[in-house]
């Protein structure tokens, strides 16, 4: 998309690569509303969350999940500078998918949408993105004050999500996958990408939407 395509088809008012996120998500979950958390003041403004946002749906395929999408990797708002970019500012949104614990409710998530920000804080500081199957030990549980043996983190593509064109450019799907220290110390030792995606495999067998269990 040219600069001046860009320009007829939208307006300053459109927020072009929010739309985008969200018509994937209104894909796989129709007429379900999710829960969302704004900032109050925007990063770009002085606000201390660099995601502008980030939206909670539920699912209940494979188990009960929560399945959470951020919003602020990419570009999100009207910017004809970004028209026709390869990749849409760093190319990626962060999913995360948390299963149920008993009757807890999207509210009780804030755990998750602070992880997330927190990783987000990490990239927009140091200007590195995150790509599939980089991992991250959390040098604890990474829930706090939850008994729990997941103790870091590691990226795949979401498994229900596909890379997606924007005007802006291309936007992956991220999906975040706590993993046990056993888990991270044998993924470490993968060499190579086939090594990392043969690992990623295994754990498909008995997870295939890959979601983090805090009591797995």
């Amino acid at each position: 998309m040219t600069k001046e395509e860009y320009k007829q088809k939208f307006t300053d008012e459109d927020a072009v690569g929010w739309l985008a996120i969200d018509h994937e998500f209104e894909k796989l979950y129709p007429k379900q509303e999710p829960k969302h958390y704004g900032t109050v003041i925007k990063y770009m403004l002085g606000g201390e969350e660099p995601l502008d946002g980030l939206s909670i749906y539920e699912s209940a395929k494979q188990a009960n999940h929560f399945h959470i999408v951020s919003y602020g990797f990419s570009e999100l708002y009207y910017d004809e500078e970004s028209a026709g970019e390869e990749f849409s500012k760093w190319g990626f949104e962060l999913t995360f998918r948390i299963k149920k614990i008993n009757s807890e409710k999207p509210e009780d998530q804030i755990w998750a949408l602070n992880l997330m920000q927190n990783l987000a804080k990490y990239v927009f500081k140091n200007n590195k993105w995150f790509e599939e199957y980089h991992t991250i030990d959390a040098k604890g549980p990474i829930r706090l004050d939850y008994d729990t043996d997941i103790t870091a983190l590691v990226f795949v593509n979401d498994p229900e999500l596909n890379v997606i064109e924007t005007a802006h450019g291309q936007v992956q799907f991220l999906q975040i996958v706590g993993i046990s220290t056993e888990q991270y110390e044998a993924l470490k030792q993968c060499e190579t990408q086939g090594d990392r995606a043969d690992f990623i495999s295994r754990l498909k067998i008995e997870n295939p939407l890959l979601i983090t269990d805090l009591n797995n």
